[in-house]
């Protein structure tokens, strides 16, 4: 069963994250509230600030006025992403970032 995790104006598809699964991130936090014409997600895995494979995604518009871009986690470690503009403004979650758990897909016991 596909879960969502919600925060304020994040969404992330599917919670919980399964290593090599497509991720989808949906945004209407800040940037959008403020008019930006293109955001990206800026995006890494890894622990607190040493993020590795990061990536900048153009995320596109949708008809609800957020925005969404997906992307493959293929590690088990934590799933870490903020947001930016065009103009170079950021949106990092009063600096916490958003970050997620990743598991191996097996089952715990």
């Amino acid at each position: 069963m596909q879960e969502t995790m919600t925060h304020s104006d994040v969404v992330v598809t599917p919670t919980p994250i399964t290593a090599g699964e497509k991720v989808t991130v949906e945004y209407n936090g800040l940037l959008n509230q403020s008019g930006a014409n293109k955001v990206y997600l800026h995006a890494g895995v890894g622990f607190k600030d040493n993020w590795r494979d990061i990536t900048d995604i153009e995320m596109q518009p949708k008809n609800d006025g957020n925005w969404t871009a997906q992307l493959r986690v293929n590690t088990t470690d934590r799933f870490n992403f903020c947001f930016k503009d065009c103009a170079d403004n950021w949106d990092n979650n009063h600096g916490n970032n958003w970050s997620f758990e990743v598991h191996n897909g097996q089952l715990y016991k």
